[in-house]
């Protein structure tokens, strides 16, 4: 039983001259090899994107929710954002 199948896919320009290149370098064998690393990165980042929604985003939220007072004001928020920029 075949682990792989054939496909064909159409690039912007720009996006099929950094694909051949990639190959021209000799850093991959083929076009294949970069498509393929492109799609591991990509669901290496939608797991890490998963994994802060659950373990972060979803326990603040479980904690704002039992205690609401730790919420925080629009203003708040914009002020703390600019003191931050305004150390940068």
């Amino acid at each position: 039983m075949r682990t792989t199948q054939q496909m064909s896919i159409t690039l912007p320009n720009d996006m099929a001259d950094l694909v051949k290149a990639r190959v021209r370098s000799g850093e991959y064998a083929s076009e294949s090899e970069v498509l393929r690393e492109g799609l591991r990165a990509l669901m290496a980042r939608d797991r890490a994107v998963e994994s802060w929604l659950h373990q972060q985003v979803g326990q603040a939220y479980d904690n704002l929710k039992t205690d609401p007072s730790r919420a925080l004001t629009v203003d708040q928020v914009r002020a703390r954002l600019a003191a931050e920029h305004a150390k940068a």
